[in-house]
């Protein structure tokens, strides 16, 4: 065995890694000063909990592991395995490889990443796996084997990224460019460097031992060997120093962002340090492109991967920022969990002067006490036989409600905050929650989605807060609701705020198998299409409007509904004018439905649409 430890073509690795940590440790540790009192006394409290446990296992299986990747596509899951997985397994199995050689437990750094350099008198047989150095050799060369796996893998996905579940792939910047190139050659450079020391010194595992035999027979590995091992510790220098300022620094952010999840820390409504950690840990992976609906019809717009990178680099434009439905489907496919809706919204604050404004023209109406408050919201008012069909329900249930904004609408406050007028909407929720409170009901009921989620989340109401589609549901199971199952065939659309954004897809459908024949679209649930009436662009043209309806519509016709049913005033009244087959509320059906089963009150007969059912 040699008694080398040092050779100056480590000096690039050195340094590089030197610089690396240093630049992690100024940026973490700014972060970190920076959280409120609130969430540091969280980290407190978190870092000596089984929460780290939680956090430890996140990392293994989604930083390491991938597992959402591998479920969006074994490919595409693989190939990030292999580069994340095989290079933590190659330093690992290093370090207790070159412990065991050097028999001290500390040593330099670069040690076990130039091992073989350093090593190279054990000459064990290709498939020796009974001795120390046999063992070793075999497992370092199969890691190494899958890593170069992963990258050709790599390779082929620039050209046939459709193998790999995407449409598109993203775009790379200066930084970006530079450190993959130095990541691919990193690893082709390992194996030449240590096949070329194995065909000079026959050692080596099954693989660089077979290669090295191979060069020895053409090439003049004697002089081969020293250059590339410069050359491979001149690429891992620079990966290390570019890394910061490319995609690649989510590989260690992305580690501290699970461990301050786990701990409780989350991103409050403004832009906060732990939403820059998530800015940093977007890997681009481009994952979100195929699920922008936006990005689908007008490919030059910014989709989340290419929004967070302007917010990283300081360059937010106006038109970027509000060029975004806020459907939230970018988020469900996003493997790291970024919330991007919110980071939207918080860099669309910094377009607008929050003046503190005042909502003190607003009526103070007279607030009836009643079991069940009411809300109908700005667009069941646009969309009154949604907001008629409930009433209806209410009455023919013989429920005690109070119709809250019955004489016009009282917005809940989600358009100013999707502008990022923030201080606005605060003093409107104060207004509404007056009037809510003051009603002393028990549970709230909402048609809107938007106005369910907004009141749930922003207004702090001690009381239950139900979609409409989550109370009629109740009605029927409480025996309040009689109806007539139907033959037809029926297929639902997932609102947005309803289904991603607060979680309802079961409600829905239960309900409708209740009153008739249920049957699926192409995209349903998390991967439902927006119906591209949302209000939360401002940016995007009517023509790509109705091009993303479009889309939304040929989802939901594919097994040929013979109606298209929904929850949300918006997207009924979106989806309705672009096909010739029916578009009603879930609240319509019900009414229908109930129609059949009893004598309808005079009421309804004027109110209901007749052809429903």
């Amino acid at each position: 065995m040699k008694d080398l430890t040092f050779d100056f073509f480590v000096v690039p690795f050195a340094l590089a890694l030197i610089a690396l940590l240093g630049i992690l440790a100024v940026k973490y540790s700014g972060w970190i000063r920076g959280f409120s009192s609130e969430d540091k006394n969280l980290m407190r409290k978190g870092i000596f909990s089984v929460k780290s446990l939680y956090a430890l296992k996140e990392v293994f299986t989604e930083s390491l592991l991938h597992r959402k990747m591998f479920k969006r596509n074994i490919l595409l899951g693989y190939m990030h395995m292999s580069f994340a997985f095989g290079w933590f397994l190659l330093i690992l199995t290093g370090n207790i490889e070159s412990r065991i050689y050097s028999r001290v437990h500390i040593n330099p750094p670069y040690y076990p990443i130039f091992l073989k350099y350093f090593v190279h008198d054990k000459r064990v047989l290709t498939f020796e796996l009974t001795s120390v150095p046999g063992i070793f050799r075999f497992l370092m060369d199969l890691i190494l084997f899958m890593l170069l796996s992963g990258l050709v893998l790599a390779l082929i996905k620039r050209a046939r990224s459709n193998w790999f579940g995407l449409k598109r792939t993203t775009r790379h910047t200066v930084f970006d460019r530079t450190a993959i190139t130095a990541l691919w050659l990193i690893f082709p450079l390992r194996l030449l460097a240590e096949s070329f020391t194995a065909g000079q010194y026959l050692g080596g595992g099954f693989l660089t031992n077979n290669l090295g035999r191979l060069f020895a027979n053409f090439l003049p590995v004697e002089y081969l060997s020293y250059p590339t091992w410069w050359a491979y510790s001149i690429m891992l220098g620079i990966f290390f120093i570019t890394l910061p300022y490319s995609r690649f620094m989510h590989i260690p952010t992305e580690v501290l962002l699970i461990f301050l999840r786990n701990w409780g820390i989350k991103p409050s409504k403004g832009s906060s340090n732990i939403s820059e950690i998530e800015v940093y840990s977007c890997p681009r992976c481009g994952v979100c492109l195929d699920a922008c609906p936006v990005y689908a019809v007008k490919q030059n717009s910014t989709p989340p991967v290419y929004f967070l990178q302007t917010v990283r680099n300081n360059k937010i434009k106006e038109n970027v920022t509000f060029d975004c439905l806020l459907c939230g489907k970018c988020q469900e496919y996003c493997p790291i969990g970024i919330h991007n809706n919110a980071l939207r919204i918080s860099q669309r604050a910094a377009f607008f002067n929050n003046s503190n404004g005042s909502f003190d023209y607003l009526p103070q109406p007279l607030i009836r006490k009643a079991d069940v408050a009411y809300f109908a919201g700005c667009m069941s008012h646009l969309t009154p036989s949604i907001k008629k069909s409930m009433l209806s329900v209410f009455t023919k249930a013989g429920i005690d409600y109070n119709f809250l904004d019955a004489d016009g609408s009282i917005c809940c406050g989600r358009p100013l905050i999707m502008a990022g007028k923030e201080k606005q909407a605060r003093l409107l929720r104060e207004h509404n929650r007056n009037l809510i409170i003051g009603s002393s009901c028990k549970v709230l009921v909402t048609s809107c989605p938007i106005c369910n989620k907004v009141f749930k989340e922003d207004y702090n109401l001690n009381i239950e807060v139900l979609h409409h589609t989550q109370y009629l549901l109740r009605l029927v199971e409480e025996g309040k609701l009689n109806m007539v199952k139907s033959a037809r065939k029926v297929v639902y659309h997932d609102p947005c705020e309803l289904g991603r954004g607060s979680g309802i897809y079961e409600e829905p459908r239960i309900l409708i198998s209740k009153i008739a024949e249920l049957i699926p679209g192409a995209n349903e649930r998390t991967d439902s299409i927006c119906c591209g009436g949302s209000l939360g662009n401002t940016e995007i043209s009517s023509g790509k409007r109705h091009e993303i309806k479009n889309l939304a519509i040929e989802s939901l016709l594919i097994n040929q509904p013979e109606i298209i049913v929904t929850a949300c005033p918006l997207c009924k009244k979106t989806l309705q004018n672009d096909t010739e087959i029916q578009v009603a509320d879930i609240s319509e059906i019900v009414v229908g439905a109930l129609a059949k089963n009893e004598p309808a009150t005079t009421h309804q007969k004027m109110e209901i649409n007749p052809v429903l059912w």
